[in-house]
């Protein structure tokens, strides 16, 4: 195994960063990278989330190394393209997270309202506002001229400014009305955190990009410095051609399952879960990208759609852990392959996509490069994995949600590796030879199975 640099020095160039490996080269092209930006199902970009890859990345591997009716899990499903396109392709999609707004997302798209039930929802809501209006703008003028005791609790003061007071009365009465255990209220909610904040005239606010919340203190600091006001938004019409875009086209063909917990023991979970439905119990594909080294505070980036959902940004980052240095990660990825193992089929895949991280915030990050070769080395291979090899996979800055942070934005991953495991040495071979088949890249896809 190459040897991994602990030197400060200048971020490593594309040339250094593709010679760090030795791991075999497998023969997968990135054709997703020529496809068009929104390929696959609508519900895909739902909302938007940072460090998502995209969904014509996992239909390379969904439509390699799975049949119709196989199980396709990812144990950190962010929000959910694996298991949607899993259940998109007729595979049963089962996602996986520890982050309570990650499995909102999941869950809404992969167990779906219909178009009938989220539109009915929405008539209903929009039917009740006129006699709640009065109380709910009350209360949206109280908050915003006193967040902190202007309400029943008190309200970030970000959260206070970012909203004309009609809009943010309406967000409040939602906000009351939806019941999140609720599969077409989850599904509504999900599709609100899509129209929270944006640049354009089919979000609610204009204060950030749609992408992630800026930081709170800029976003006040900002709001003060502009003497920003928030242009007035119906939510309720935002919505309803929130809804118009999701249901472009027919739902996923199957449903899926989205768990809410932690990596290490998803395999379990998912196999209790689809025994309890009457699914195959037995997963034949993983597709999943594990965190990366210290990048993203998932909490942190969502405090407005947190605050909407009634989800505490802090406790998200604290309970998510993100600060991993190397030698903890690995301890971790080992155990989180040695949970899967018992609920693989004899020949499953593993697909994993491993971000090499040149830089934290501006800073050189020592052992981030080559990171794909360390989890082979010291987490997979103990357990008994085989190694069918790796596909790299440039990420181009200019294509990444963060290159909204200025010069340095963009550049801390600036490859991923992918690296491909089998469950046992059948499916090595299995990842071998399915290296090779053709994909279709039409939409929907006409699929060949292995």
């Amino acid at each position: 195994m190459a040897a991994i640099s602990g030197a400060e020095s200048a971020a490593p160039t594309q040339l250094d960063l593709e010679l760090s490996t030795e791991l075999p080269r497998l023969g997968i092209e990135p054709e997703w990278k020529a496809q068009r930006r929104l390929w696959g199902h609508p519900f895909h970009p739902m909302c938007s989330y940072l460090a998502s890859f995209p969904a014509a990345l996992s239909h390379a591997f969904i439509a390699r190394y799975s049949r119709p009716g196989d199980v396709v899990l990812d144990p950190f499903a962010g929000r959910g393209t694996v298991p949607l396109q899993a259940s998109a392709e007729g595979r049963i999609g089962v996602g996986n997270d520890l982050n309570p707004f990650a499995h909102l997302l999941t869950a809404s798209k992969v167990e779906p309202a219909t178009a009938a039930e989220s539109r009915t929802r929405l008539a209903r809501l929009r039917l009740a506002w006129p006699a709640a209006s009065a109380r709910y703008l009350e209360l949206a003028a109280a908050i915003q001229h006193d967040p902190a005791g202007g309400g029943p609790e008190p309200v970030p003061a970000e959260v206070a400014i970012a909203f004309h007071p009609t809009t943010f009365g309406q967000l409040l009465y939602v906000r009351d009305a939806l019941d999140l255990d609720d599969r077409v209220d989850r599904f509504l909610a999900a599709a609100i955190t899509g129209i929270l904040h944006g640049k354009s005239a089919s979000y609610l606010s204009e204060l950030m990009p749609n992408t992630f919340s800026m930081a709170p203190r800029y976003v006040r600091d900002f709001a003060a410095r502009t003497q920003f006001a928030s242009p007035e938004r119906d939510v309720f019409a935002g919505l309803a051609a929130k809804l118009d875009r999701l249901f472009r086209a027919p739902l996923p063909g199957s449903a899926g399952i989205s768990l809410l917990g932690d990596a290490r023991d998803a395999g379990r979970r998912a196999a209790s879960t689809l025994r309890s439905r009457g699914l195959p119990d037995r997963i034949r594909l993983v597709v999943t990208s594990p965190p990366y080294l210290r990048v993203v505070k998932y909490g942190y980036y969502n405090w407005l759609r947190a605050w909407f959902l009634g989800f505490d940004p802090r406790a998200i980052d604290a309970t998510l852990d993100d600060a991993h240095h190397r030698a903890p990660y690995l301890a971790f990825m080992r155990e989180v392959l040695h949970g899967l193992r018992p609920a693989l089929t004899d020949d499953a895949i593993l697909v994993l996509v491993i971000g090499d991280v040149a830089t934290d915030r501006g800073r050189t990050i020592r052992n981030g490069i080559g990171l794909a070769e360390q989890v082979w080395a010291e987490a997979a291979a103990p357990e008994g994995y085989k190694l069918a090899g790796v596909a790299l996979d440039d990420v181009h800055p200019a294509r990444k949600m963060t290159k909204l942070w200025g010069a340095e934005a963009g550049r801390a991953t600036q490859l991923d590796r992918i690296l491909v495991l089998g469950a046992t040495d059948l499916s090595r071979r299995r990842a071998l030879s399915g290296a090779s088949v053709p994909v279709d890249w039409t939409w929907p896809p006409r699929l060949r199975a292995l």
